[in-house]
């Protein structure tokens, strides 16, 4: 039967959940199992999701040599597939159970010989972290008492497992970001790569150059949120990027990009549109009709319409319209007078 520090342990890592600083919340968890379990050091990891490859986001007590065995060599262990296939997390004194259903004894592998037994460890447990279905990462929690983790320590190591894999998952923990619309496309963009969210269709603008090129932009500059309108084949998205700082699996930060498809605001041209967004730069007439190869009398006449359209008494209120609003289509170049800091 668990005991009362034990339960209090478990309720509280089920709470970190909730904390915004997931790196930190890992290295919580990591002391709060310490108080409720035999262990002598512990290493929460992470599966990048773009390589696949293992990162420790969280340790307690283990080397260097050998937190980064648990995450590059371990995983091609015959014990990894038994952690794998298993709810209840298996431990190193079940080498003496049924060997078929467990496969390869633990003990008689080359990893426990070089890795565990040399660092003075005698039992060990190891859990797979599930997140929405996904396989996000391992908890490898180890002692140096033989036969430390029995049936219940292992049970209760299995109850705070979904948490720790939503510590874990940078995917699923960006879907969570507040203020978030439960509808409409959303990705995690990296310098690396696009990540897709859970539940989530890829967002279509990525795959738009010139987009592309706007999210850099806003990636180099530093800002924490833009908004802004853009046309994919036809149809009008409004997008809103967001800074997501490291996480979990993450090793430099990432944008998450969200979008929904939308008419033009107010009756807008895209020419309007455009010409708006030149003006909310400070741009002059003359500077506007010579980036957009028109006559300045054409864009007096773009800047009459918009004000009418969007109810504004002058350049300066249509600007703050545009910046509160998100009624932009800013080029790169631009992308710095309007991310929010």
């Amino acid at each position: 039967m668990l005991s009362h520090h034990q339960l209090v342990a478990a309720t509280r890592i089920g709470m970190l959940t909730r904390e915004r600083d997931t790196v930190s919340a890992c290295a919580q968890a990591l002391r709060e199992l310490a108080r409720a379990l035999p262990l002598d050091a512990a290493t929460l990891l992470a599966i990048d999701p773009l390589t696949g490859v293992h990162v420790q986001v969280a340790g307690l007590g283990y080397t260097d040599v050998t937190s980064q065995a648990l995450a590059r060599e371990f995983v091609t262990t015959p014990w990894y597939r038994n952690v794998v296939r298993q709810e209840l997390p298996p431990s190193i004194s079940e080498d003496t159970e049924d060997p078929e259903e467990l496969g390869p004894r633990f003990r008689q592998g080359w990893f426990y010989a070089e890795r565990v037994r040399p660092a003075g460890f005698r039992d060990g447990v190891t859990g797979a972290l599930r997140h929405r279905d996904r396989l996000v990462g391992l908890v490898h929690l180890s002692s140096e008492t033989a036969g430390a983790y029995d049936h219940e320590r292992r049970r209760l190591l299995a109850s705070v497992i979904p948490a720790l894999a939503a510590f874990a998952d940078p995917v699923g923990r960006a879907g969570e970001t507040p203020g978030l619309p439960e509808r409409g496309a959303a990705s995690l963009v990296t310098a690396d790569g696009v990540l897709d969210l859970p539940g989530r269709e890829r967002v279509r603008a990525l795959g738009d150059g010139e987009f592309r090129g706007v999210l850099r932009a806003f990636a180099d500059a530093g800002g924490h949120r833009l908004r802004l309108l853009w046309p994919v084949e036809g149809t009008w998205y409004r997008l809103a990027l967001h800074r997501h700082r490291p996480g979990p699996g993450l090793a430099a930060d990432a944008v998450l990009v969200h979008e929904t498809p939308t008419e033009l605001p107010y009756g807008l041209s895209p020419r309007e549109l455009e010409v708006l967004t030149r003006a909310a730069t400070g741009q002059t007439n003359q500077a506007i009709a010579q980036a957009l190869f028109l006559s300045p009398r054409t864009v007096h006449s773009h800047i009459e319409h918009l004000l009418r359209k969007t109810g504004a008494g002058s350049r300066a209120e249509a600007t703050a319209l545009a910046l509160r609003d998100g009624l932009l289509r800013p080029a790169p170049e631009h992308v710095g007078f309007f991310g929010e800091r």
